[in-house]
């Protein structure tokens, strides 16, 4: 008929309304698995009732949060920080100073451990996010060490000779809990919480997808108008802030720290490690790459004592050059590999 218009529908790809429900559900599922996770870590250290399996539960998620993290800069970012124990131990002195010194809480020192080292991960990129790949890299190794120094030569925060806290009945006002190691599994799980949803609320957001893009060709996002050394430089200060935190409850949890016990490189390793073994730039790598390498690091220290020494390291190297052959993008891949399997044999 004249005069009218027949309009063929779009092949290949499912409507933008229909799409648009997809991804609705996909992050609502999400959700759903998250608070099941979190519930049932919520309630493992009351099933465990050994206190060395407790220790190790208490660890795992911490570095999981911490990794979890790094995987904000490294993972989402495309950035290859390897001195992020710089922040750690930042967050570290400023609660333990303030405390031990001042008697200030430490919740007020993890606050201000995290809004320092935010400010020093912004006037660290400024000069270093102009370099580029490796370069980068190495960059933050060399800052980092020279923070370690720097404190090593401190007599304000003890110098090489470190920091012990005070003992003090149990409570939380102070975060110390002699006696009772739960608190600080929900502690350590509250920040892994914190910086998953996080990671949650930023991954599909427009900074989300600039780091990805910045990732994966800063040239290319820059010329799609994504503002690549904004981006960069968000992307530190959120990392570098839960790092903080992190190295904080690390300080309240042994209540003594020194410059290596905080701030040697081996805690840059162990921040990034999970994550590139359980899949970087997901929201569940960093967990699923600390429950793999943490036990291992506390079982070897503890059965093989200083015979061990070092085995940890070797396992570490094993998973992480079996992972980059057979599964390059995590063990998560595995999975993902799996489910879309099952759904082509449907």
């Amino acid at each position: 008929m004249a005069g009218t218009t027949i309009t063929a529908a779009p092949t290949g790809s499912p409507p933008l309304d229909e799409s648009a429900r997809r991804f609705t559900a996909k992050r609502r599922r999400s959700l759903y698995v998250g608070a099941v996770v979190f519930a049932a870590l919520a309630a493992l250290p009351y099933a465990i009732r050994d206190v060395y399996l407790q220790n190790v539960l208490v660890l795992t998620l911490l570095y999981a949060a911490l990794s979890q993290s790094w995987n904000i800069l490294g993972g989402y970012c495309g950035q290859i920080s390897l001195g992020h124990a710089l922040y750690f131990g930042i967050g570290a002195y400023a609660t333990s100073i303030l405390f031990v010194n001042y008697g200030i809480t430490p919740w007020a020192g993890l606050g201000l451990g995290a809004v320092i080292a935010a400010l020093v991960a912004l006037a660290i990129g400024w000069p270093c996010f102009r370099l580029g790949g490796h370069y980068f890299s190495i960059a933050t190794i060399v800052i980092a060490e020279a923070g370690l120094l720097l404190v090593q030569n401190w007599d304000f925060v003890g110098g090489a000779m470190g920091v012990q806290w005070q003992f003090n009945p149990d409570a939380w006002a102070t975060l110390q809990f002699a006696r009772d190691k739960v608190p600080y599994v929900h502690l350590a799980l509250g920040l892994f919480v914190a910086t998953w949803l996080v990671t949650y609320g930023v991954a599909e957001s427009r900074w989300g997808y600039g780091w990805r893009a910045v990732k994966d060709d800063p040239a290319a996002a820059q010329s799609l108008g994504v503002e690549v050394f904004r981006s960069k430089m968000a992307a530190a200060a959120i990392s570098a802030f839960f790092t903080a935190i992190g190295g904080g409850l690390y300080a309240a949890y042994v209540s003594y720290i020194d410059p290596e016990s905080v701030m040697s490189f081996r805690f840059s390793l162990l921040f990034a490690l999970p994550a590139v073994l359980g899949g970087v730039g997901t929201l569940w790598g960093a967990l699923v790459g600390a429950v793999i390498l943490i036990p291992i690091t506390e079982i070897s220290r503890s059965y093989l004592g200083g015979t061990g020494s070092g085995i940890d390291l070797i396992f570490y190297g094993a998973l992480v050059m079996i992972v980059s052959l057979a599964r390059p993008e995590g063990v998560l891949s595995l999975f993902k590999r799996t489910r879309k399997a099952r759904n082509a044999e449907v």
